[in-house]
């Protein structure tokens, strides 16, 4: 099992006696892995393609459309929520009939934001932090103006993410609604999610969690946690695909109190009787819009399966192996060569990544990714690195790391040509 080898040395042979141990090795068999020189440490952006995942969406292609047309959709049709009921399963700490897969992260968000403030008439104040998410913050932003409701923005510390303190000297009792990321997208640093839910529920507000850099990487526990509602992609440690559908949390004794703003006909009621007003499906499925996307939606299904084969506290466990590993070798090689760790230490306080920061970071970057290994720039001048926990070895770790050494000491990052940041 991993973290049988204890004494942290620097030799690679310590990594490959971690990778001997290791009970997820296996796993790394199931992802497609067409040119084996290249080191991915980017699933926190996009994960890879699961075997299973290819040959399921050959025969949604295949058989269900090619040969079933729309006969299919008699099976399509309560998709969203049976692979939203398989995500709450296996990846968020959710009971049945409160996930719901569909749309985008941004959709669901606005949804969920409107539905809060529309429940809760006289409480206008909506907080989130200055360093949460772009779409997270340019959402909340769009939702405070066309309501006129104030949005309180609390400074979070780059590196270390958001305080106690400072999310309880923004809550009041106009505050309505609170949102906030579970892992942070550019340090890495995870909330205590029942902590800070209690402390949003103490002045009557409602939270809404971001786990779009969580799910897949960290145990979510929503409904342990008291969490009242929360959005999630699953293009990153789910593994589902570049631009898959996106998922929502409501718990359960909520849904009939909040009533979503985007009114549409897979929402309604007796959907086929196109009647003349609309009237919303009881419990989760009144937060569906229009038709959703099936072949994306099947992919979410077999990431969640394959997450749930696995078991979310193995990954955990290698995740923070890695992770710490990986912090231990920049401590030893590359503090001295100008980065700093730009994520919490311990391991429990932070997610599936680790930011390291240096003054010429974006080209540092991009001189790794010419050779082979794949992380990615944050602004102003930090590179993250997610080893996962089913794809990436302890030996792709130390040949990564040593690749960061040998470019950075070498220079040789000068003049590499800058391509721009992807998600």
């Amino acid at each position: 099992m991993v973290g049988a080898v204890t004494t942290f040395s620097a030799n690679r042979s310590y990594a490959e006696a971690m990778d001997a141990a290791d009970e997820l090795a296996p796993f790394r068999d199931r992802f497609v892995r067409n040119d084996r020189d290249v080191i991915y440490l980017d699933g926190n952006s996009l994960g890879p393609l699961p075997v299973r995942t290819q040959a399921r969406i050959a025969d949604v292609v295949d058989q269900e459309w090619g040969v079933g047309l729309v006969g299919s959709w008699d099976k399509w049709i309560g998709l969203p929520m049976e692979a939203g009921d398989r995500v709450g399963e296996h990846l968020v700490g959710a009971a049945a009939g409160q996930v719901l897969v569909c749309d985008s992260v941004t959709i669901n968000l606005y949804k969920l934001a409107v539905s809060v403030l529309d429940a809760q008439p006289g409480r206008d104040v909506i907080v989130t932090d200055d360093d949460n998410f772009p779409t997270d913050r340019y959402v909340l932003e769009g939702v405070a103006a066309q309501r006129n409701c104030e949005l309180r923005l609390i400074h979070s510390d780059i590196d270390e993410g958001i305080s106690e303190q400072a999310l309880a000297a923004a809550l009041d009792a106009r505050t309505a609604l609170v949102s906030l990321s579970h892992v942070s997208y550019r340090s890495s640093a995870l909330a205590d999610m029942p902590r800070l839910t209690d402390l949003v529920h103490s002045c009557g507000a409602l939270m809404l969690w971001d786990v779009c850099h969580a799910v897949g990487a960290v145990p979510v526990e929503l409904d342990a946690a008291g969490a009242d509602l929360a959005v999630g992609c699953t293009y990153k440690y789910v593994n589902a695909g570049p631009g898959a559908p996106a998922f929502l949390y409501v718990r359960e004794e909520l849904q009939p109190r909040l009533r979503q703003p985007i009114w549409g006909w897979f929402s309604q009621r007796d959907q086929f009787a196109m009647g003349p007003r609309y009237d919303p499906e009881p419990g989760i499925a009144s937060f569906l819009t229009g038709t959703q996307n099936i072949v994306g939606t099947v992919a979410v299904e077999e990431g969640a399966r394959l997450l749930g084969e696995a078991g979310l506290q193995p990954i955990r466990s290698k995740s923070m192996a890695l992770t710490s590993y990986l912090i231990e070798l920049a401590d030893e090689w590359l503090v001295p060569l100008g980065f700093a760790i730009a994520s919490p230490r311990d391991a429990t306080r932070r997610g599936g990544h680790v930011t390291l920061r240096h003054d010429e970071a974006q080209l540092i970057s991009q001189a790794l990714i010419r050779e082979n290994v794949v992380v990615d720039y944050r602004v102003p001048d930090r590179i993250r690195i997610a080893p996962a926990a089913l794809t990436n070895s302890f030996a792709d770790v130390w040949d990564a790391l040593d690749k960061v050494r040998e470019i950075t000491s070498a220079k040789s990052y000068a003049g590499v040509p800058v391509e721009p940041p992807v998600s």
